[in-house]
């Protein structure tokens, strides 16, 4: 293996290693979240779709060191591209609607945008903020928390993650399949469209490695 090709691969694993920390400190978060209110599950905890309530979680249970509140900047990169190169806009995610962003103790930067259905908040997570390369799976990630307390990827009913006028989400789903967030991942994070969901599922059915 020649010297770039293990650079290359050691910074894939050192981005994976802190999304890794991320969803492990996120998960935990939910469990704690859900002992302290005596609840259930995370939504009888407290935690709906709004926007204020996913802040609410984060300023309880993360250090937070910056709050942007509806902007992106300084918490967040102003622009981010795809694996393809296409350009992307955070601001899709939340279908343009109001969101919450963060500078986490970390390092990592991360908004919230409002839920739909069994998807109570949807979290982009830059593990290191403003700092590059900015692309949609490597160091930017779109995870969800849903309705049961798991963490894990989007599942839509569109046949083409391309359509801009497609947000038909899959409100009753709670988990994805592997066969599910392998689809996900070739129809969004690796197409050359605007969506760049999928990357996040790819990387929990490659057991923690960056493959792609």
């Amino acid at each position: 293996m020649t010297v770039p090709s293990l650079m290359q691969n050691y910074q894939r694993q050192s981005y994976v290693t802190q999304l890794n920390k991320f969803y492990n400190e996120l998960s935990q978060a939910i469990v704690q979240y859900v002992t302290e209110q005596n609840a259930i599950n995370i939504k009888e905890a407290g935690l709906t779709t709004t926007v204020n309530s996913a802040e609410d979680f984060i300023k309880k249970h993360f250090k937070v060191v910056t709050s942007c509140g509806n902007n992106f900047s300084p918490c967040m990169s102003e622009s981010y591209k795809k694996l393809s190169g296409q350009s992307i806009s955070l601001s899709r995610v939340g279908g343009n609607s109001a969101r919450k962003c963060f500078t986490l103790a970390s390092g990592a930067g991360l908004c919230t945008f409002r839920g739909q259905g069994n998807v109570l908040s949807q979290i982009a997570i830059d593990i290191n903020a403003q700092k590059g390369p900015n692309i949609a799976g490597r160091d930017l990630f779109l995870l969800y928390i849903y309705s049961n307390g798991m963490v894990d990827d989007l599942k839509t009913s569109c046949n083409d993650e391309d359509d801009k006028n497609c947000i038909s989400w899959d409100g009753n789903n709670t988990t994805l399949t592997k066969d599910e967030r392998e689809d996900m991942f070739n129809k969004a994070c690796s197409s050359s469209g605007e969506g760049f969901h999928g990357c996040f599922g790819k990387i929990l059915n490659d057991n923690w490695q960056m493959t792609y």
